[in-house]
């Protein structure tokens, strides 16, 4: 069986998630291996994301470890045998594997809520925003690797369909990553998909009370079942995914209260017009 070089994001939810299971039924690898009728090594390459496992075996493995959770084993049985290849494909061998994850987990989310304090989420960047967002990392991006994120990143706009939710902190309108045209212009954007059926966008101004508490950004996604779900932060290179039940338990919570303290939408809308007119 041929292993696999670099699982992705996706194949290593899964197979943590299958860990978690083992070891909450208090099973070791070997015995494990021995329910199955395969190796330990077949166990370990499965919960190392280094192979796949078929709808078959899941189902023996999730019933060996006592789990009745019909939902989220049929959640698990989709991940192990979803074969999509997606447009993000095109990009593998040219972008950092964090931004084709990121791709992928749009693809199957099932919802996402962002909080943004210095930039405007990168589903909701121009490109020109964008562009200047790429400009500014350090050490300092060639021409070519500029131009494939923000190709990338719009593409990325343009695939997504899920419901979202965005709250924006008056420090990420207000911060010119480019110059005042391009400032205008993002927040002009900003205004049109806050009037998309599926986008919520909210605002929190400088002078609204009780932020202090729930302040940093973050992005969550919902998966197919809650277990599922994914909190992604920045990090120097890449993004990182955080999904233990702790963690999620822990945003969920972060988005209620930022979103506690922010404007309505159609006075954060009234907001976002007001700073345009600044400009």
């Amino acid at each position: 069986m041929v292993l696999r070089r670099e699982p992705t994001a996706r194949q290593m939810r899964l197979a943590v998630e299958l860990r978690k299971l083992r070891d909450a039924a208090g099973l070791k690898a070997r015995e494990a291996a021995a329910l199955l009728g395969v190796s330990s090594v077949q166990i370990s390459h499965i919960e190392s994301g280094l192979t796949g496992v078929s709808e078959e075996r899941l189902r023996r493995l999730a019933s060996h470890y006592s789990c009745t959770d019909k939902e989220f084993i049929d959640a698990l049985v989709g991940m192990a045998t979803d074969r999509t290849q997606g447009w993000w494909e095109e990009y593998r061998g040219l972008l950092p594997t964090s931004f084709l994850d990121l791709s992928e987990l749009d693809h199957h989310a099932a919802f996402q809520q962002d909080v943004a304090i210095l930039y405007v989420p990168g589903l909701f960047q121009t490109e020109d925003y964008s562009r200047a967002v790429f400009s500014s990392r350090l050490p300092e991006l060639t021409d070519e690797e500029l131009e494939l994120r923000v190709r990338h990143r719009m593409t990325r706009q343009q695939e997504v369909a899920f419901p979202h939710e965005v709250v924006i902190h008056e420090a990420a309108l207000r911060i010119r990553v480019g110059n005042r045209a391009a400032a205008r212009t993002q927040l002009t954007r900003l205004l049109e998909l806050s009037e998309v059926d599926r986008i919520t966008l909210r605002v929190i101004p400088f002078d609204l009370d009780g932020f202090a508490r729930a302040s940093s950004t973050m992005t969550y996604v919902g998966g197919p079942v809650p277990k599922l779900d994914t909190v992604v932060r920045d990090a120097p290179h890449g993004s990182i995914f955080l999904d233990s039940e702790s963690q999620l338990t822990t945003y969920r919570t972060r988005f209620r209260k930022v979103e506690a303290v922010s404007l309505e939408p159609d006075r954060s809308r009234d907001f976002i017009h007001e700073l345009t007119k600044e400009l």
